[in-house]
């Protein structure tokens, strides 16, 4: 039987969680994490939750999410799990799932369906061959596990792929090549260092030129609370950031992104900002930083130039909803 959410089977999705999806990499889930990443979730809806009920517990569990406010909101929603009990991985059990979400997407006139990095409901998963380091979002599919394959197999195409990326910091130095394009931008009137707002100004004007609306927000937060963010400045006027510099409790350094003023291009502020912001994290004694980036991104480069290795692949996948 496939119902809707209901609290009663609490207990039998988390023991699901912790038997099936951690198999694919996925953090064990608790009481307090499965609210916090569930059902205490703004953007959670228990219309678009749906367990698969056997024998009087909960063999299947299906999430999905909604919100105008989101990215592609307005016409999308967000699949963030099927997870089945290893006997009932068939492709009539997922379609029952998929089904369920897709239908509930259709209910509130979304037109596609996305599994997309932009999903609010954040899923955190280990990093393979590290004693238990984690990153804090999946960006899509996994592109080794059963959701993805039935996905392929269910008209979902694979429209890009997201690598993610690790590197431990205890060992962490800025290159010399590094120091040396950070000499010659100096020399060009550019400075990278932490935050000062004594010294730097323009921070809203540069943000605006970005044009990405969750920096602008977090960056803005951090700037304005004393949370300290790697600037890059132009004669005081600030051309591009990385950070913010947060050490997390389970010893990953917090990452939202670089950016730079597309008027301060080509002077090697990304590469400078980002061993920087790596910098800026071993000192405060962070253990190693984790992200994901699209194949094609130019920051790839500047990641690998770092040190980071690749670890894992998820696929964003998306299909049209047929009305």
């Amino acid at each position: 039987m496939l119902i809707s959410w209901d609290d009663r089977y609490l207990h039998d999705v988390i023991d699901l969680w912790n038997a099936e999806a951690v198999k694919d990499g996925y953090k064990e889930m608790t009481e307090e994490s499965f609210a916090r990443t569930f059902t205490g979730h703004p953007n959670f809806d228990p219309e678009a939750a749906f367990l698969l009920v056997e024998d009087g517990r909960a063999v299947g569990f299906a999430c999905g999410c909604t919100g105008d406010e989101l990215p592609l909101g307005d016409v999308a929603g967000y699949i963030t799990c099927i997870v089945l009990a290893g006997d009932r991985r068939t492709d009539d059990r997922y379609n029952e799932m998929l089904g369920a979400l897709e239908n509930r997407f259709r209910e509130l006139g979304k037109k596609q369906a996305e599994v997309l990095f932009f999903n609010p409901m954040m899923l955190p998963w280990y990093i393979p061959n590290t004693p238990k380091h984690e990153h804090n979002n999946a960006p899509g599919v996994p592109v080794e596990s059963d959701l993805y394959r039935f996905l392929l197999r269910a008209g979902y195409t694979d429209r890009a792929r997201q690598h993610a990326m690790y590197l431990p910091l205890a060992g962490f130095r800025v290159p010399e090549e590094i120091r040396d394009k950070e000499a010659k931008a100096l020399s060009e009137g550019y400075s990278v260092e932490l935050y000062d707002a004594g010294k730097v100004v323009g921070v809203e004007v540069m943000l605006e030129a970005l044009g990405n609306p969750l920096w602008k927000r977090e960056i803005s937060q951090s700037t304005a609370s004393g949370v300290p963010v790697v600037m890059a400045s132009c004669r005081g006027a600030a051309a591009g950031f990385a950070g913010p510099v947060i050490r997390q409790e389970n010893g990953r350094g917090y990452f939202a992104g670089i950016g730079v003023h597309p008027d301060h291009e080509g002077h090697g502020l990304g590469s400078i900002l980002f061993n920087k912001l790596c910098e800026a994290f071993r000192n405060i004694g962070t253990e190693y930083m984790s992200l994901y980036t699209g194949y094609n991104n130019p920051a790839l480069r500047i990641y690998e130039k770092a040190g980071f290795q690749k670890v894992k692949e998820f696929a964003v996948m998306r299909r049209e909803l047929d009305v």
